[in-house]
């Protein structure tokens, strides 16, 4: 199954590093590429615009849309925290033509997942950041410990909680480049009878993390210029899931790896060493 990734579009005003005023000509690149390329299917991870009010969102969610539209194989969508500051998640459906709940696609000898979870960032004096309903978390358990074959888990948000050390957005502002339920979704994740990697944007840049020998992927979004030198970065990714893991970034942020599909789990990690007795 080849796959192709493209995340944080921001169709939009330039914002910060964000060359939004840049996104339809680098959605006009990435249907021409997805003509060459020719994947199975294309994944939209999400904040396809950069928001400003729910007329102007809507506008902008349409011709990202009509870019999409361009492109003959199927594409799924998930939501970013931009698409849902002013628009809803059935408007976003509305507007892109297709359902934002979550989903399993079944990609032959893999499944791919579709936790379309609440990404919606609050910004209330008692609560800052996202959070995870505990409907999306029970639905990503169910589905995890019932998958029999290796599993991609794809959403907007990642939940590795990696170091932001460098990130332009998020070094001063790790809390917000994750849930707060992080360690619980470990855990989820930990149930999974199957190997299971996970595919995510948001954070603008390309990294690869493991934990508990699973791999977590972020990749680079698609109008950012902060590890370009102010040029958009044109980032578009080919991922092809097989008894290993191929991923490759185009664009000006290139990125390449291939990874193992890892059956065995790790033991977990020791408690503190601070009281322990020397030995």
């Amino acid at each position: 199954m080849k796959l192709a990734i493209v995340t944080d579009i921001h169709h939009g005003r330039p914002h910060h590093t964000k060359r939004g005023d840049t996104a339809m000509d680098q959605m006009a690149r990435f249907a021409q590429a997805m003509r060459q390329a020719a994947p199975d299917l294309v994944l939209d991870l999400g904040d396809r615009i950069t928001d400003e009010n729910a007329k102007k969102d809507s506008a902008l969610m349409s011709e990202v849309a009509d870019a999409f539209s361009s492109i003959d194989v199927p594409v799924h969508h998930v939501c970013g925290n931009h698409d849902l500051c002013h628009l809803t998640a059935e408007e976003n459906a509305a507007l892109m033509g297709q359902s934002m709940a979550s989903e399993v696609i079944d990609a032959g000898a893999w499944n791919i997942l579709l936790w379309r979870a609440d990404a919606k960032i609050t910004w209330s004096d008692d609560q800052r950041g996202f959070n995870v309903p505990e409907a999306d978390y029970l639905w990503l358990v169910h589905h995890l410990t019932a998958a029999d074959k290796p599993t991609l888990v794809v959403s907007h948000v990642p939940v590795s909680g990696h170091g932001q050390a460098g990130n332009y957005y998020f070094e001063a502002n790790p809390d917000l480049s994750t849930y707060p339920q992080t360690p619980r979704l470990r855990a989820a994740l930990n149930q999974a009878k199957a190997p299971v990697i996970w595919l995510a944007g948001h954070v603008h840049w390309n990294s690869v993390t493991q934990l508990d020998g699973i791999f977590h992927l972020t990749q680079q979004s698609l109008t950012e210029s902060f590890t370009t030198g102010g040029a958009p970065a044109g980032a578009w990714g080919s991922l092809t899931l097989d008894h290993e893991v191929a991923w490759r970034v185009h664009g000006l942020d290139p990125f390449a790896c291939v990874l193992p599909v890892r059956t065995a789990s790790w033991v977990p990690p020791l408690a503190p060493f601070a009281g322990r007795p020397r030995s």
